[in-house]
């Protein structure tokens, strides 16, 4: 490790992803189930900030169990955005997904989101810099940071963050609902009773992330994910899509799992590889629009997986 590594690492680090998951309201089945993919992230992170060149970054993230590539991705998406925002550039990230980050651009994404919050920056006013349809993702990864580190404003409170705008907040909600199922360990009847709480008007985009994250992070049965479905009614199409979402990304990067194929047999009623197609297949000939238009073309392209999938 550099000298300037040693320094990135000291002023900002982790000190325990364990601790992480030990704050008040998290349920003791989170860390017990979700421990490695907390190592991952922090691991990945962690790399980023020792040593940010990329031949020395890849390997290391390689070297997590393929499993868990993606967040280490987003671990190393995370730090990454940090430095350039730190130094006033986006040369990192920009190199890092347009080449051997590019396979895992959806944790990437989540992880930017996480540096924007961390560092208290606008996910929004980032937005342009990125991908005109997956930047959205950022707002995501922004939502879940707040959500998993300011609980008790955004899950108990259940405030919402006035600096963004109404279509932001709903991406907000999805990645709050990825933090809900991480910090609830899982457990339905704790994941129901927070989702619950919530005004019904951001019930859809909650689901979704509790989709998302099921698929992608595992975490229950199959009995577990029925439960889950049976308790999101009437937002089954947002669950699936989340779930689709998760799919189309380990296919993306070739580190498929058994859980995810699980989560879209039962959410999706196909299986992974067939979600993620749908996926895709809502993507073609999508209409361009701006940044900040009544409909993005995230929302598009969401309403057109959602359709798909109900069919």
């Amino acid at each position: 490790m550099s000298a300037i590594g040693k320094v990135r690492r000291l002023a900002f680090g982790v000190p325990s992803a364990q601790a992480v998951f030990s704050r008040p309201g998290f349920a003791p089945e989170a860390w017990q189930r979700f421990a490695p993919v907390a190592r991952s992230l922090v691991a990945g992170y962690h790399a980023t900030l020792e040593d940010s060149r990329l031949d020395r970054l890849v390997p290391r993230l390689e070297a997590v169990d393929r499993e868990l590539h993606g967040f280490a991705y987003e671990g190393a998406g995370m730090g990454l955005a940090a430095l350039d925002l730190l130094t006033f550039t986006d040369r990192r990230l920009t190199q890092f997904v347009q080449g051997p980050g590019a396979a895992h651009i959806y944790p990437v994404y989540v992880g930017v989101g996480l540096a924007l919050a961390r560092l208290r920056r606008d996910p929004e006013a980032y937005l342009r810099r990125l991908d005109p349809l997956l930047g959205w993702i950022v707002v995501d990864g922004y939502g879940f940071h707040e959500a998993f580190f300011k609980r008790r404003r955004y899950l108990e409170r259940r405030q919402t963050p006035g600096h963004l705008s109404s279509y932001a907040q709903r991406v907000f909600d999805q990645g709050m609902g990825r933090a809900i199922w991480f910090s609830c360990g899982g457990v339905v009847p704790l994941v129901v009773r927070l989702v619950d709480g919530f005004p019904e008007q951001r019930h859809g985009d909650l689901w979704s992330g509790v989709g998302l994250a099921s698929a992608y992070g595992g975490g229950a049965d199959r009995t577990g994910l029925r439960a889950v479905q049976a308790h999101a009614q009437p937002y089954t199409a947002q669950l699936a899509r989340g779930a689709a979402t998760a799919a189309a990304g380990r296919e993306l990067a070739g580190n498929q799992t058994a859980h995810t194929e699980l989560a879209c047999q039962v959410y999706c009623g196909m299986s992974a590889a067939e979600a993620a197609d749908t996926l895709d297949r809502a993507r073609r000939d999508l209409p361009t629009a701006a940044t900040g238009t009544a409909e993005p073309v995230y929302e598009a392209w969401r309403r057109r997986t959602e359709a798909l999938l109900s069919v």
